[in-house]
């Protein structure tokens, strides 16, 4: 006879999911397979997660939620950008520790709907490019930035899983890293004059924490700063 708490059954099922993923791929993930291996039988999980898909959007986050939390080092620091590097380094080790994850979390999420651990992800992603912003550091506007690191961070996870290790470029990750960083950021400090689209930037992340404005004037102040940071400028000297 069956027993255990919902929490219980929960846990293990989620344990059996990353270990047969981890071992066999998402050939080895069966409802099946995952009820022998956690010991429950197959409408517990229906129960629990309501689908296959759900199941496998549920495993995805709790592998990506533990991998975070195991990282202590995460702490911001006073070099944005450096952490952002730290960041990509991260996900790029994820990816490769955890192929199957991984691909979950990006190639195989519900239809018209990014996984939760993908979410997850990119709002680590998003508070990385708004403390950039922050420190006036930001070269185009945040979206932009995002959606940049977004896209090369993950087709070069994607590329180095489907390569054989043996035939990995080793520096393959380091120069897709700082020609990303390089095509968002400015070398101008924080003290010094980032130049109008790197100004526009900043004041358009610090735009959430000032109350000296209305909502009409915030809203019209972001309209203005998002068409300077859409605007071309001359090389910055």
């Amino acid at each position: 006879m069956e027993t255990g708490t919902a929490e219980g059954h929960r846990e293990r099922i989620m344990a059996a999911v990353t270990r047969l993923l981890a071992e066999g791929g998402f050939e080895a993930v069966s409802t099946r397979a995952i009820a022998a291996a956690a010991g429950v039988q197959p409408p517990v999980i229906y129960r629990l997660f309501g689908d296959k898909q759900g199941l496998l959007d549920a495993a995805a986050a709790h592998g990506f939620r533990e991998y975070l939390d195991d990282k202590t080092f995460l702490e911001p620091t006073a070099d944005p950008v450096g952490d952002l590097r730290t960041g990509w380094d991260l996900h790029l080790e994820f990816a490769l520790a955890n192929p199957a994850l991984y691909t979950l979390m990006y190639v195989r999420p519900r239809a018209a709907e990014t996984s939760p651990a993908a979410r997850s992800a990119f709002a680590v992603l998003a508070g990385h490019i708004r403390r950039i912003a922050e420190a006036g550091r930001l070269a185009v506007p945040e979206d932009r930035a995002a959606a940049l690191i977004h896209a090369t961070g993950t087709g070069t996870a994607l590329t180095l899983i489907a390569t054989p290790a043996e035939h990995r470029d080793p520096q393959l990750s380091l120069s897709a890293r700082e020609a990303a960083i390089a095509a968002i950021t400015t070398d101008a400090p924080a003290t010094a004059d980032p130049g109008p689209v790197a100004a526009a930037v900043a004041l358009r992340a610090a735009l959430p924490r000032t109350d000296a404005l209305t909502d009409a004037e915030r809203g019209l102040l972001r309209q203005w700063l998002d068409r300077i940071a859409d605007s071309p400028s001359s090389p910055e000297t």
